[in-house]
């Protein structure tokens, strides 16, 4: 483990290839910090606090907080993440697309181009309905007229998104490679130092009662145990067998070698998990919709439906039925 992290130091090539991914990483790190003008930052965080349960918690998960104070990179990558999803579909119920794929590195070159426009055009389409949100009557969350900020956070936040996506193939192709998964894994890491101060609150103040120091030890074995067995199927691989048949060249035997074709058990590593997630939360931006003058959320047949959709609900109905429990 050491040697191979040293070798990362020795050989050149590798040395520049972490060094400049790291250097791009920065700089997604630093756009957090530019904020969309005419954002007022107070009343959007009170704004996201209060709808921290559904589709905007989880978006700004991924983002790593970007959403959540509006910065020139809101949208993150979501928006390419969703175009490869419309384009990997349409390549198996679309014939012409699918023979597009099959013609090699040609076909796939233009497979991506057209992911770049939908990214982009889809990154116009959440940024208009951002603004439209954020600007609409009674908000207090913008400080400038709604006619001058609906085009500026609309070009602010569609160039942000194509900068995004120009990180990560400039990572694919000249880093480390998987640039859209390293950009992805940095905006959920930022918020671990969060989390870290977060749990150490609950320790300091006892949030659980008595048995807080034994819930955070088990947290914790459970956070460990849990990364190891990932870690553990991600480099796991199912060995198929192979034989070579033997054969005579002159006076020579040749062949007859065993070996074996090395198989992943997750190939597809984490991006099943993003693409399902973004499927089953994309309900929850239809939740406070009004129709007929009232929320979605509070119809009494699809309000059961986004009550059941939100991150962590299952877990929330445990936990108030063993509060509700009669003690013995």
């Amino acid at each position: 483990m050491l040697e191979k992290f040293a070798n990362i130091f020795r050989i050149p090539d590798l040395r520049k290839r972490v060094l400049f991914t790291l250097g791009l990483l920065a700089v997604y790190r630093l756009g957090a910090f530019i904020p969309t003008p005419g954002i007022n930052a107070d009343a959007l965080a009170q704004y996201f606090n209060a709808n921290s349960q559904n589709m905007l918690g989880l978006a700004d998960l991924f983002t790593g907080g970007n959403l959540r104070r509006l910065t020139i990179f809101a949208l993150g990558i979501m928006p390419y993440i969703t175009a490869s999803i419309i384009f990997q579909l349409l390549t198996v119920i679309y014939e012409p697309l699918a023979k597009l794929q099959k013609e090699g590195e040609l076909g796939r070159r233009k497979i991506t181009q057209w992911t770049r426009y939908v990214t982009v055009l889809l990154g116009v389409i959440q940024s208009f309905a951002i603004s439209l949100t954020l600007s609409g009557a009674g908000s207090n969350m913008v400080n400038i007229p709604r006619s001058a900020f609906i085009p500026m956070c609309i070009i602010t936040l569609t160039a942000g998104t194509a900068f995004i996506m120009w990180l990560g193939e400039q990572i694919t192709e000249r880093g480390i490679g998987n640039g859209m998964s390293l950009l992805i894994f940095t905006g959920i890491v930022v918020g671990l130092p969060r989390g870290i101060a977060d749990l150490y609150q609950k320790a300091r103040d006892m949030a659980w009662g008595p048995l807080t120091p034994i819930a955070i030890v088990v947290l914790i074995v459970v956070m460990v145990a849990v990364v190891g067995f990932i870690v553990f199927v991600e480099r796991s691989e199912r060995r198929i067998p192979v034989q070579y048949a033997k054969r005579i060249v002159g006076r020579k035997m040749m062949g007859g070698q065993s070996t074996h074709l090395p198989l992943k058990v997750n190939s597809g590593g984490v991006m099943p998990i993003i693409f399902a997630s973004s499927i089953l939360s994309a309900p929850l931006l239809l939740a406070s919709v009004p129709l007929f003058g009232a929320k979605l959320e509070d119809n009494p047949y699809l309000g059961p439906i986004f009550l059941a959709l939100r991150p962590g609900e299952h877990l929330l109905r445990i936990l108030l039925h063993l509060h509700r429990l009669p003690s013995r």
